[in-house]
C-alpha cells in the first residue's frame, strides 16, 4: 500500500523542481521530503531521484508514478471536499498562496480573521511570485491563490479552475518631494520622457508594463535601478535617485522625501482569487474568498 503523505511529497517534487522547493510548499524541511522520497522507494523497490549537479531529477519512473499521484490527490480533495460540505463549516487544512505585496497587505488581517472565527480550519500561507501562483492551484499544490492581472496582461484561469475578483489595485507615481511633478495637478504619460526610472526586474509584470507603456507614448524608459520589493523602490525614490510607478497594496506610508502624484490615466491591477473546480463547494474555500473581498481595500 503506497504511502500518501509520501505521493504527495513526489507531486510536489515534480511540480516545483527541486526538494526544497517541495519542502518549502509543504511546510516541511527538505530533510524530510527526502525521508519521505527514501521510503517511498523503499516501497516501489524503484529509483525515483536522480543526482543532478547540486540539484535532482526525477526518473522516468517517478515522472509515471507523480501522474498517478495527482490524480489520487484530486480524488482524496474530492472525498475531503464532500466530508467539509456535509459538516457545514470550514475544517482542515487550507492553502494559500499570494504575491508579495498581498501577503503583506492583505492577508495578516484575513488569515487572523479565518483563524479566529474557525477553530477547526488550519489555513496556512506561502509567498510566491505573481506568475506562479495560477499553475501552483491547476497543480493541486496550494487549494487558493491570490493573484493579480494588468490591463497589458490578462490572468489566465485554466481549465479546472475558477476565479472570484477580489478588488482593484491603483498605482501611483511616486517621486521625490523635490521633483517638478509634485506642483501640478496631473502628469499625463507623455509627460514622463526624460525620467529615470526604478523598477523590478524584467519579466515582472511591472517591468512589462513600465517598458510597454512607455514605448505606446513614443518613447523608451530610462531605467537607472532595478530591485525586487516596492518597499525599495520606494526608498530609491525618497533618495532622489528616480521615479517609480508602484501599487498601493503592501506599500504602506511613504517616507520622508517620496510623494505620490496623480497620474493619467491611472495604471490599476486587479486582484482575484483562484481554486480548482473540483474544490468550489468546499466551505473553506467559499469563507476565504468572501473574506479577502470583505477585507478589500485594505484598512
Amino acid at each position: 500500500m503506497l504511502d500518501l503523505a509520501r505521493l504527495r511529497a513526489l507531486h510536489a517534487i515534480s511540480v516545483h523542481g527541486s526538494v526544497a522547493g517541495a519542502a518549502a510548499a509543504l511546510g516541511y524541511t527538505p530533510s524530510a521530503v527526502s525521508q519521505q522520497i527514501a521510503k517511498l522507494e523503499r516501497e516501489t523497490r524503484t529509483t525515483l531521484l536522480e543526482r543532478r549537479g547540486r540539484g535532482v531529477a526525477l526518473t522516468e519512473e517517478a515522472h509515471h508514478l507523480a501522474s498517478t499521484a495527482r490524480e489520487l490527490l484530486a480524488i482524496v480533495e474530492r472525498a475531503e471536499t464532500t466530508l467539509e460540505e456535509r459538516r457545514g463549516h470550514p475544517s482542515g487544512l487550507l492553502t494559500v498562496a499570494a504575491f508579495p505585496s498581498a501577503a503583506r497587505g492583505l492577508l495578516p488581517a484575513v488569515l487572523a480573521e479565518l483563524t479566529t472565527r474557525h477553530p477547526s480550519l488550519d489555513v496556512r500561507l506561502t509567498e510566491v511570485d505573481p506568475h506562479l501562483s495560477v499553475d501552483l492551484v491547476a497543480r493541486g499544490v496550494t487549494d487558493l491563490a491570490v493573484a493579480h492581472d494588468w490591463d497589458i496582461a490578462p490572468l489566465p484561469a485554466p481549465e479546472g479552475v475558477e476565479q472570484a475578483v477580489i478588488g482593484d489595485d491603483p498605482c501611483d507615481l511616486i517621486v521625490p518631494s523635490t521633483h517638478p511633478f509634485t506642483t501640478r495637478p496631473t502628469i499625463h504619460r507623455s509627460d514622463l520622457n526624460g525620467q529615470r526610472w526604478i523598477c523590478q526586474p524584467p519579466g515582472r509584470v511591472c517591468h512589462d508594463w513600465l517598458v510597454r507603456t512607455m514605448r505606446t507614448a513614443g518613447f523608451e524608459p530610462d531605467i537607472a535601478h532595478v530591485a525586487e520589493e516596492n518597499h525599495t523602490i520606494v526608498a530609491l525614490v525618497a533618495a532622489g535617485l528616480g521615479v517609480a510607478v508602484v501599487p498601493r497594496l503592501g506599500t504602506g506610508a511613504l517616507p520622508p522625501g517620496a510623494v505620490a502624484v496623480p497620474l493619467e490615466p491611472g495604471p490599476v491591477r486587479h486582484l482575484y482569487a483562484l481554486w480548482r473546480t473540483g474544490a468550489a463547494r468546499r466551505p473553506a474555500i467559499t469563507e476565504a474568498v468572501r473574506t479577502l473581498q470583505r477585507h478589500w481595500p485594505p484598512a
